[in-house]
């Protein structure tokens, strides 16, 4: 197995505009343009394993949310660095530039923030790093916004006009989620993305897995949910016939769901959702989800040994009961992306053969797979850290793609060899053909979604870097939406039976662009 990992990493190459942060040039101060802001997502390098499309899927939520809390007497543009159409913009050079911080690209978030303020603007720096670390973010910025930025943003933008910005701006997430109002996608560039339509209904997980994101020290996020009609108003506004819910967990409350696909039903849109796998227990639910347009769910697995669920406190049904729970997504023509995490300390070396062994045996349409890694304020870290198993402390690498820390059963130089080969053993022309679906009529735009998200990162290059993401895809898209329409009188022609043991072959599957 190693052997063949070592072989992946010689072969595999990632074009340097994806690797590397695109050029600034030098800082040259002069005045601002008054009430104008600029939102920034950074740079961050790519992983060659994995799909580049995955990049381009949709916008940033965060940054549109942000823009829509934008009062109208200011002027607001975006720009993504990962749309490889160079460094943001300094002409007009913006009053205020707001930039949101990841773990893995703060090392780039900084540069670009001491880059604008050299030039003469104000920065102001936010997201889940900044609230993990303030101190270190407060070094490098005007302000910092700890926690929810819709509520803070038009405080901030008040408090620059008036001349009177603080450091530190502080809010929690109590404040009822449809008080919020709607993201603003004009902003974006709609040639650059598969769809426009990132959308949130709900706002945290009933889990609070020990190595998540949203476990972190002094995050505390409630469950919260939309208004039902706010969420269709949003879709039908930005006129896409594809929808991804950016939910942590769209499915945390089961009767919000069944809501919601009723309301979506009329559309005829089609969508997918990260959801965890006790969605399942309703089948009438799946079949709900199914006949709303669901064409393939985001899962996180983590692992198919039990003890790693149980160390990291995740509620989930037992790793044995998967299979059965995957059927009844595949039952309703759901496609299933199985999420799975690597190293915990559960894991021995015979992690890697042993959960793509269960996916190809489960015949996952994709999978990816992540280096466990301990985000700083999280109890993951702090278990590692106090077991002196952190390796070291360079943000740029905990990007679930390098190993971290010392796992238990392995060594580090194991566990990423073993993340290699699963890669290459998923995106293998033997395995995509072993997990085809059984029914002949659905294998074509099985391969297609196959070789086209998996094997095809020059094409994804190309796109991204020409701009053509949306009028290459939007067709594939628009041909998934109307078969998928066709398939919905076979959907409800199952019926609404609740026994998972009825469960029967699963009906032929349509091309889900965003599984």
């Amino acid at each position: 197995m190693h052997n063949c990992a070592k072989r992946l990493r010689r072969k595999l190459s990632v074009p340097k505009d994806m690797e590397v942060a695109p050029n600034l040039c030098p800082a040259q101060p002069r005045r601002p343009r008054v009430r104008s802001a600029l939102l920034v997502n950074p740079f961050y390098p790519k992983d060659p394993r994995a799909s580049f499309g995955k990049h381009v899927l949709t916008p940033t939520l965060a940054l549109t949310s942000i823009a829509g809390a934008t009062p109208p007497h200011w002027d607001v543009r975006y720009w993504d660095e990962n749309l490889l159409q160079g460094p943001p913009p300094t002409d007009p050079l913006p009053q205020v530039v707001g930039i949101t911080v990841h773990l893995t690209f703060a090392r780039r978030a900084y540069a670009l923030a001491a880059w604008y303020r050299a030039q003469g603007s104000r920065v102001i720096l936010g997201g889940l790093h900044v609230l993990s670390c303030p101190e270190e973010a407060l070094s490098h910025a005007d302000a910092i916004a700890i926690g929810d930025g819709v509520q803070l943003w038009p405080k901030i933008l008040a408090d620059v006009e008036s001349g009177s910005l603080q450091p530190r701006y502080e809010a929690d997430f109590s404040r009822p989620y449809q008080m919020d109002p709607p993201a603003r996608r004009t902003i974006l560039p709609r040639a650059s993305f598969l769809t426009t339509s990132s959308v949130i209904a709900t706002r945290g997980c009933h889990n609070r897995c020990g190595f998540c994101y949203l476990s972190t020290e002094g995050l505390h996020m409630p469950y919260r949910m939309r208004k039902v009609q706010q969420v269709v108003d949003e879709i039908v506004a930005d006129q896409q016939p594809y929808v991804v819910f950016v939910d942590n967990n769209l499915g945390s409350r089961p009767d919000y769901l069944r809501a919601l696909c009723a309301a979506l039903r009329p559309l005829k849109i089609i969508w997918s959702a990260a959801i965890t796998i006790d969605v399942t227990n309703d089948p009438t639910l799946v079949r709900e989800m199914a006949l709303a347009g669901c064409t393939g769910v985001f899962v996180g697995f983590e692992s198919v040994n039990g003890g790693n669920l149980i160390d990291s406190r995740k509620k989930t049904p037992a790793p044995e009961d998967y299979a059965r729970r995957v059927a009844v997504l595949h039952r309703y023509s759901i496609q299933v992306n199985g999420s799975f995490v690597l190293g915990f300390d559960h894991d021995q070396p015979d992690v890697f053969e042993r959960t793509v062994d269960w996916i190809e045996t489960n015949r996952l349409e994709c999978a990816t797979f992540h280096i466990l890694t301990p985000y700083p304020g999280t109890p993951l870290f702090r278990q590692l850290d106090a077991e002196k198993r952190i390796l070291h402390r360079d943000w740029d690498r905990y990007d679930t793609a390098h190993v971290v820390f010392q796992p238990k059963h392995m060594s580090p130089e194991e566990l990423d060899h073993g993340y290699a080969w699963c890669y290459e053993r998923l995106f293998s022309h033997r395995s995509i053909w072993k997990r085809r679906p059984a029914d002949p009529r659905a294998v074509l735009a099985y391969l297609g979604m196959s070789y086209l998200y998996k094997r095809s990162n020059g094409f994804w290059h190309l796109l991204i870097k020409q701009q053509l993401t949306s009028s290459v895809w939007r067709p594939l898209i628009e041909h998934s939406r109307r078969r998928h329409l066709k398939l919905r009188p076979h959907l409800e022609a199952l019926g609404a039976n609740k026994s998972t043991a009825a469960i029967g072959p699963r009906l032929s599957q349509y091309l889900s662009p965003g599984v």
